[in-house]
């Protein structure tokens, strides 16, 4: 077998997705494991793509009036206590430090698996009245939630990167007016710079966050047929304001508890991205989120060299200023083993440039999505490639769309329900009368839960897939991570 062969991917996406999923993540070094069961390192190539997500969401955050802190990293556990419902959902996930040195702490100190504890017992003293709201308070940090679930890099791990809006107002309608502006942000982080759609909607009460009053929630579908949570928003009404004492005075003179929200996107929005756009070939990266967009491949003989690597570097001189642009200009690799490299690390455009293109005053675009190629003028090169990252962006989004739609169905019957989760997977939207019982027997009978209930619901008369009776909800049922 070839080197370049054993380089690249042996396992095919469509018949064996998770064997194919970590083996492109490996072998395009966007990350690796490490010596901590579950803690995933992230190379620079796969931290760069985070930091394209951060900085997009960041800069929306700070125009809607979002500022930015940070808070330790430590929790003590009599904080965690102070919110029964937070902790008794956290409970299972939390790490904890016992000792510091030959020492025992006198109290555990929890490793961060969210911050709303310790953010509450702080900003209580900074607010006094109701000129001090609303507070908008966003954290960039890593949270550690020690799941005993099989790890998957990027998609489940025990430590990850997230965001964490915390945000408090003086009334209930300021607060619930933050969801769509939030949701919002994160749907155009998601769908313009990640190009994956998803599907919004309220979580029900079993599958809300723990000490919400509702949770709501992006959710994308994985090429195998699940879903997963994307990004999420919480309405955690005044639950830890009583908790935590978080009261104001309002401008009649009489204290108040403020309204809180808690928001977040994670890395897992990379995982998601390579599972849903790469093919067998390896990763294919959306060219807003690329940390190289563009690599140049010159190709020459030892006599033509010299000139093909001149024109190699003027080329790369002038794209530079508008993409981020490499020239391989590695002389101990063939041009076959660099494109096969540069297409297993989802490279989105490769340029290749041999003596005779340069005689027809031309180079070759090379997209990574569809593997075609069309010659461009070497003058046009700019206007030429943006053209070409631009149809990529879009077009990845399109098919990602096209094919949450087209595996998106209707069911007004459990054994449609099932049939359909049997034949088809994916997302199933049926009726269900909102009740716990009904939601845990379709669980039961088809693996299949509630990942959430659409926001534009649509009235008509409906009967509950599982018990018979009048149904409101349309709600969306899959299989999930």
């Amino acid at each position: 077998m070839s080197e370049a062969k054993q380089e690249g991917v042996t396992a095919k996406k469509a018949e064996n997705f998770d064997d194919w999923y970590t083996q492109i993540i490996l072998k395009s070094e966007l990350a690796d494991y490490s010596p901590v069961s579950g803690c995933l390192v992230y190379r620079p190539a796969g931290y760069a793509i985070w930091e394209t997500i951060r900085e997009a969401t960041d800069k929306r955050f700070k125009a809607a009036g979002i500022q930015n802190a940070y808070f330790p990293l430590f929790i003590p556990e009599r904080l965690l206590k102070k919110e029964q419902q937070h902790v008794e959902g956290f409970a299972p996930e939390v790490a904890w430090v016992t000792e510091a040195g030959n020492s025992k702490l006198e109290e555990r100190l929890a490793i961060r698996p969210t911050s709303e504890t310790i953010i509450y017992e702080v900003v209580k003293k900074w607010i006094r009245s109701w000129r001090d709201l609303p507070l908008r308070l966003n954290l960039w940090n890593s949270v550690v939630r020690w799941e005993f679930k099989h790890p998957t890099p990027f998609l489940r791990g025990r430590e990850f990167l997230w965001n964490e809006g915390h945000t408090m107002f003086a009334t209930k309608e300021e607060a619930d007016a933050e969801r769509d502006q939030i949701l919002g942000i994160y749907r155009e982080v998601t769908e313009n710079y990640l190009a994956l759609p998803g599907l919004v909607g309220r979580k029900t009460d079993s599958e809300k966050f723990a000490g919400a009053l509702a949770s709501f929630s992006i959710e994308h579908l994985m090429p195998d047929g699940k879903a997963i949570q994307g990004p999420d928003f919480h309405s955690d009404g005044q639950n830890f304001a009583k908790a935590f004492e978080l009261s104001f005075v309002d401008q009649k003179g009489e204290r108040q508890f403020v309204w809180q929200n808690t928001f977040a996107i994670t890395t897992r929005e990379i995982g998601v991205m390579i599972a849903t756009h790469g093919d067998d070939k390896g990763v294919v990266i959306p060219p807003r989120v690329a940390p190289l967009q563009v690599v140049i491949v010159p190709i020459f003989k030892d006599e033509d060299k010299a000139m093909v690597m001149e024109e190699a570097k003027k080329l790369r001189d002038g794209l530079s200023a508008s993409f981020s642009t490499l020239l391989d200009d590695r002389d101990y690799l063939t041009p076959g083993r660099k494109f096969n490299e540069w297409e297993l690390k989802g490279i989105p455009l490769r340029i290749e440039l041999g003596p005779r293109d340069i005689k027809q005053g031309q180079v070759v675009l090379v997209r990574r999505d569809t593997s075609q190629k069309r010659p461009a003028k070497i003058e046009a090169a700019v206007e030429e490639v943006r053209k070409d990252l631009d149809e990529m962006q879009a077009s990845l989004y399109a098919r990602a769309a096209q094919s949450l739609k087209s595996r998106t169905n209707r069911a007004s019957t459990l054994a449609e329900l099932k049939s359909t989760l049997a034949s088809v997977g994916g997302v199933v939207q049926a009726p269900w009368c909102g009740s716990h019982e009904c939601e845990e027997k379709v669980k039961a009978e088809t693996g299949a839960k509630i990942v959430n209930i659409p926001l534009d619901q649509q009235k008509a008369a409906l009967t509950c897939v599982s018990c018979g009776q009048p149904a409101e909800l349309l709600a969306n049922f899959a299989r999930s991570y």
